[in-house]
């Protein structure tokens, strides 16, 4: 069966997100995954959904065949907490980004899209809570986030090379922490936004208003709402250019920042409890556009405080009915 387009990855966060926007756009989708499709974040029934394990090659050969475009966005990943603690596993992705391309070669796809993330860049240069946006040359030379960033910037490499040496046309998006509803909000792989929401969740629906920050709250980040990289990622695919950009908010607040903003949301003020000792990743990043809205004309538009009055619904709702 040929189909127009395969998300691998299509169970978790960002993968059950764009397989909807592609099955609205009436397209065929083959959405894989390796995780049990209870276990989905979304399964979309107008999809192929199918449970196949995409670091074997097998797995990858069957997976790509028959397809159009392929959206790569399968990686064992989380937030800083799982990152920092499992950066082995986090390069173990290399299976699969490897075999996928390989297979994709093999299999005669028109067009390949691997997502990339923000923590390619050094952390040298994310070192301070006012930093200087990250622009996409500041990649090199490199000293990523170990673990998880060198299997970034390695398959991005492999991205280039392939297209180079293969004529396999590669297209290369840094997402920057991706937030909203229907991602993980529980069990150690959750990000900063998912957190927050559901501290707040927890500490309004049992009126103990105290909530755990990790660090001294200071560090800085931006957030890109889902819908915002679902539009990046599909002109950076369309898009003439094989370099790899920046799709993230430039947005940059501080982790109580954050917090303020969710806070005024639930409609409830916490005590704050700074535990010091976990894992935080750099000090400060942010996103340079400039390259992505010169090349592919993209820039975000939803405010912060927007996307996350939505996300804190959802998870409100997940936490609600988690307590019975």
């Amino acid at each position: 069966m040929n189909v127009d387009v395969l998300v691998a990855g299509g169970g978790g966060f960002i993968g059950g997100h764009l397989v909807s926007r592609l099955v609205a756009q009436g397209r065929t989708v083959r959405s894989v995954d390796m995780k049990p499709l209870d276990e989905w974040h979304q399964v979309h029934p107008d999809a192929e959904n199918v449970v196949a394990d995409l670091s074997l090659l097998d797995g990858a050969m069957s997976a790509s065949r028959g397809v159009g475009e392929v959206y790569m966005l399968a990686a064992d990943m989380g937030g800083m907490g799982f990152i920092e603690n499992n950066k082995a596993a986090c390069m173990l992705s290399v299976l699969t980004s490897t075999h996928m391309l390989q297979a994709a070669r093999a299999q005669g796809v028109e067009r390949y899209f691997y997502s990339s993330s923000a923590c390619v860049y050094p952390a040298g240069l994310q070192e301070d809570t006012c930093v200087t946006a990250l622009k996409e040359s500041d990649a090199y030379p490199a000293m990523p986030e170990d673990g998880y960033g060198w299997e970034k910037l390695f398959t991005e490499r492999m991205c280039r090379h392939f297209e180079e040496d293969f004529g396999l046309v590669t297209r290369v998006a840094r997402y920057h922490n991706i937030y909203g509803p229907m991602g993980t909000w529980q069990g150690g792989r959750e990000k900063a936004p998912a957190a927050i929401c559901r501290k707040i969740a927890e500490a309004a629906i049992s009126g103990e208003h105290e909530i755990e920050i990790w660090g001294d709250g200071q560090q800085t980040r931006s957030f890109t709402w889902i819908e915002d990289c679902l539009l990046g990622t599909e002109l950076v695919m369309n898009g003439s250019s094989g370099e790899p950009v920046n799709v993230g908010s430039s947005q940059l607040v501080t982790v109580n920042q954050l917090v303020d903003i969710v806070e005024e949301i639930a409609g409830i003020t916490c005590d704050r409890r700074y535990q010091l000792d976990a894992p935080l990743g750099v000090r400060g990043r942010n996103s340079d556009n400039a390259l992505v809205e010169q090349m592919h004309g993209w820039s975000p538009s939803t405010l912060l405080a927007d996307g996350l009055e939505i996300t804190y619904a959802w998870v409100h709702d997940q936490v609600k009915r988690s307590l019975g």
